[in-house]
């Protein structure tokens, strides 16, 4: 039975709701008066349920899917204006102990490099990271309870935040690791992570067992109810994502708006962000596996369409896109992205020293951090590193409320600009230091509220002056 508050799996996230889903939307997809009522709905930052969204993914008129895009542009301004965080990833080992079909990482793959990061070395990543002008990380591990047991990952946390190079420092980790229980959710609250981010690969349950033969991870409930645990163990900002192309995407579309609106009906917090990322080439991968793969077109229809379903959710695309793929998600509802990174162990220094390939994936877009800046600046966007709401405790229900309303722009703008000032005296090529500037002095007037307008401009001088880490 269907229920979206059990926290049971199969009951949440369940196949016959799916199917009927489907077939709802097959037969309702030239119903043009259910799409534009639906596409009102959105337009009115009530977000969609997951059948009205399968309906509008369904839909085959072309000028209500452009009316599709043209919604998903105005919610995403309403809510984050033309503000995009930027991050990177850090990967702390490969060893694994799971047999994921689609990934290089899995534990049959003898061509891969392994590797696990020593604190020392971390030291030497995140000191490089932050010499690029880092303030966010991801942290990512393979599964394996000798290599990566929840102490390793911990002593890596406590490592980064103790590291402060020149004017760097690593202001939010957010964690990617494995599912685990609620004891060790707990130890990771308390180790003050960001938001912690598991993505499902795929709802589908049988197809699911079929990509994950052997391995903790091939438990499907125990993976699929892991952001219950983690919010039991006090983390209220989790994000979800499925690796679109392993299966049916219209299935996994929906699975996906069914996780989001569990949590929203469980925990009174949906997810803090929604990842989209594509199946790519890897390493011992068998490109059979990329049978189900998912056209641009359609792609950006997805990242539309989730917009329009989860208004209020941070939307995060990684360098697995091209630039170009990249650039259309931004306008339409992607609001965060990774910038000049390494999808392998020790990939920001070790790897320039020994010619070792340790990567997860290839990386389409391999631009560094700067030129990814000043694209964003050209662009019109406004670039930010900001962390303010994770260390102000305005995260879960509180970031929630204000998100949905669009009010979090009284902070996020002028934290946003003060990051971007930030990154422009200690970082920036000249050119990009210059972009920014002028961006920044067209972005101060947007500063709604007059007080911290004021406030901020006092600010941005102190920073020119050698002041850092102001926020509101």
């Amino acid at each position: 039975m269907y229920d979206p508050k059990s926290k049971v799996a199969t009951e949440f996230i369940n196949h016959e709701e799916i199917e009927a889903t489907l077939a709802f939307a097959e037969a309702h997809k030239h119903d043009r008066e259910y799409i534009k009522a639906a596409l009102q709905k959105a337009e009115a930052f009530k977000g969609l349920t997951h059948r009205e969204a399968a309906v509008l993914l369904a839909c085959e008129e072309k000028d209500l899917n452009d009316e599709i895009f043209a919604t998903a542009k105005k919610v995403k301004e309403h809510i984050y204006g033309n503000r995009i965080v930027l991050f990177a990833p850090l990967y702390l080992s490969n060893y694994c102990v799971n047999t994921c079909v689609y990934c290089p990482y899995h534990a049959k793959n003898k061509h891969i490099v392994r590797k696990k990061l020593t604190q020392e070395q971390i030291r030497r990543e995140v000191i490089a990271l932050q010499d690029m002008g880092h303030k966010r990380l991801l942290l990512e591990a393979g599964e394996h309870p000798r290599h990566n047991p929840i102490e390793y990952i911990l002593e890596c946390i406590n490592t980064i935040y103790s590291i402060k190079h020149k004017n760097g420092a690593i202001r939010r980790v957010n964690i990617n690791i494995a599912a685990t229980t609620v004891e060790n959710y707990k130890k990771l609250h308390e180790a003050g992570i960001g938001t912690y981010q598991l993505f499902q690969e795929t709802y589908h349950q049988e197809q699911y067992k079929l990509l994950h033969p052997k391995g903790p991870k091939s438990d499907y409930a125990y993976h699929t109810e892991a952001m219950d645990r983690a919010m039991e163990g006090g983390i209220d900002d989790v994000g979800l994502g499925v690796l679109f192309g392993l299966t049916l995407y219209r299935y996994d579309f929906v699975g996906l708006l069914m996780h989001a609106e569990h949590l929203e009906a469980t925990w009174g917090v949906g997810p803090h962000t929604i990842s989209v990322p594509r199946i790519c080439p890897a390493d011992d991968v068998d490109p059979a596996t990329f049978t189900n793969a998912v056209p641009d077109d359609l792609f950006l229809k997805i990242v539309a369409l989730i917009r329009l379903a989860v208004p209020y959710t941070g939307m995060i695309i990684s360098t697995r896109e091209s630039p170009r793929v990249r650039g259309k998600c931004l306008e339409m509802g992607v609001s965060q992205i990774s910038g000049g990174s390494r999808t392998s162990v020790g990939g920001y220094v070790l790897e320039e020293e020994k010619e070792e390939n340790s990567a997860q994936f290839e990386t389409s877009d391999r631009r560094t951090l700067d030129e990814v800046v000043k694209w964003l600046l050209d662009g019109g966007y406004l670039p930010s590193w900001c962390t303010a709401c994770y260390r102000a405790g305005r995260t879960g229900d509180r970031f929630m409320s204000l998100a949905k309303t669009g009010e979090i722009a009284t902070y996020c703008q002028a934290n946003a600009i003060m990051t971007l000032k930030e990154y422009a005296e200690d970082y920036a090529r000249p050119a990009t230091r210059e972009a920014a500037q002028k961006v920044i002095e067209a972005e101060i007037p947007k500063i709604v509220h007059e007080k911290i307008r004021k406030a901020s401009v006092i600010r941005l001088q102190k920073i020119e002056d050698g002041e850092r880490d102001f926020r509101f």
